[in-house]
């Protein structure tokens, strides 16, 4: 499973592109706001300190101003991934720039209908927001299953692209379903590493390390 990283933080991105952790970037207006930078600016910079999709996120809310904002973006350099909302406009624009050869992430996707949809028209990848689902009482992860089991029955190459992912447990349940792709914020990529058993059994060995009295250097 591919990790994309959810954010607009240049140094959280090359502190796990450094470790190879980072196989793409998502971010939305909410995260560019917080860098406090100018949007055009933090996606170049990004885009140029990962090979993988960036994913840009457009504001208009018409198909024909989705168009000319996606191709406004898509300038900014051969990486960018264009984001559009899982509405009937944005599956318009989703069509007609898949059309153009530019790689299109149909967002904010809660259905299995949605998924379908926006993979007839040609999506790069669709993004299922487990996490908001959850706050709702609905096992988000359901749907990463039927999204599978829906694409795997017609072949279709749209990469599912798990989102909202706000736990540890959302990235293996993620693995586990067979997503092609989750985004989560640095933290959440961080904490996969974490283990109570870990800690315990560092300390206990350091403990009996240091009755030893001896260094390794």
């Amino acid at each position: 499973m591919k990790f994309f990283v959810d954010t607009a933080d240049i140094d959280a991105i090359r502190e796990l592109n450094e470790l190879g952790m980072v196989d793409g970037v998502t971010t939305n207006p909410s995260l560019i706001a917080k860098s406090g930078r100018d949007f055009k600016e933090v996606a170049a910079e990004i885009c140029a300190m990962i090979a993988g999709p960036v994913s840009t996120e457009t504001v208009a809310l018409d198909a024909e101003g989705m168009i000319a904002e996606g191709r406004e973006l898509a300038k900014i350099a051969e990486n960018i991934a264009i984001k559009v909302p899982l509405t009937w406009e944005g599956l318009k624009a989703c069509k007609v720039l898949s059309g153009e050869g530019r790689m299109v992430n149909v967002t904010l996707c809660f259905s299995a209908n949605q998924a379908l949809l926006a993979a007839k028209a040609g999506a790069t990848f669709i993004s299922p927001f487990v996490g908001r689902l959850d706050d709702l009482n609905i096992d988000g992860m359901e749907l990463i299953a039927e999204i599978r089991q829906i694409y795997d029955n017609y072949v279709f190459s749209t990469e599912i692209l798990t989102a909202s992912v706000r736990t540890a447990n959302h990235m293996k349940e993620a693995a586990l379903l067979g997503a092609d792709v989750a985004t989560a914020p640095p933290a959440v990529i961080k904490a996969m590493a974490s283990h109570v058993l870990t800690d315990k059994g560092l300390d206990a060995f350091l403990k009996d390390w240091e009755k030893t009295g001896q260094k390794i250097l």
